[in-house]
């Protein structure tokens, strides 16, 4: 069986991909390695910024290996998403999950509700037709077992959903702007649509289903 080191503590990620992979592999988070070093995700694309946590926590396994696991069987996955509006050129981009912080300069990622409210605060006022939206992801895969690796040799998987952004936030579900996007083809938020949903149209189920295709190659 191999087994896949989810580069995240984020339990709503994690959740997301091992539903979409599957029973199939044996699954391991950062909380299962807690003296991993942090990667400075300082990177100004999605792909530059997955590559680069996928080979450097690759790197450092390799040499602390203590696992009782096949390291031949054995892959770090590292993804970086989030949300480009076109009305604000492609922002917040790779800083989605610390808008808001960028305000004050602080480090660290902000809360879900401050990044959704200062998205709404920059859109408000534009109309619905430029509203237009995408979540984008990148899944980066690294081998620590590859004795050849190296960064611009990570294989990446990617993956869009397009749709707009509502003014007001709705539904329960999901995380991060989740509430404020609405897909295409559909009239409700991720949040309202739930799990099933967002888990088949997601940007990151269709990087998914390309990783997917590749692990079940022999």
């Amino acid at each position: 069986m191999k087994t896949l080191l989810i580069a995240t503590r984020n339990k709503h990620k994690t959740a997301e991909i091992q539903a979409i992979l599957g029973r199939q592999l044996l699954y391991l988070t950062l909380n299962d390695f807690p003296a991993v070093p942090p990667v400075e995700e300082d990177a100004d694309t999605f792909a530059g910024n997955a590559a680069k946590k996928a080979f450097e926590i690759a790197v450092w396994l390799a040499k602390n290996w203590t696992l009782e696991l096949d390291p031949g069987a054995f892959y770090v996955l590292a993804d970086d998403s989030g949300l480009e509006v076109d009305a604000l050129d492609g922002a917040p981009g790779v800083y989605s999950a610390r808008f808001a912080a960028l305000d004050s300069g602080q480090s660290g990622n902000s809360p879900d509700a401050d990044n959704n409210a200062k998205l709404l605060r920059l859109l408000s006022g534009v109309p619905p037709e430029r509203r237009t939206a995408r979540f984008r992801c990148v899944l980066a895969l690294a081998h620590p077992a590859d004795h050849k690796l190296k960064l611009q040799n990570v294989r990446c998987f990617d993956g869009t959903c397009e749709g707009r952004i509502q003014t007001a936030a709705s539904g329960a579900h999901g995380f991060g702007y989740d509430p404020l996007f609405v897909p295409d083809g559909f009239s409700e938020s991720f949040a309202e649509l739930g799990e099933s949903v967002k888990g088949r149209i997601s940007h990151r189920a269709g990087a998914l289903a390309k990783l997917k295709d590749f692990l079940g190659r022999p």
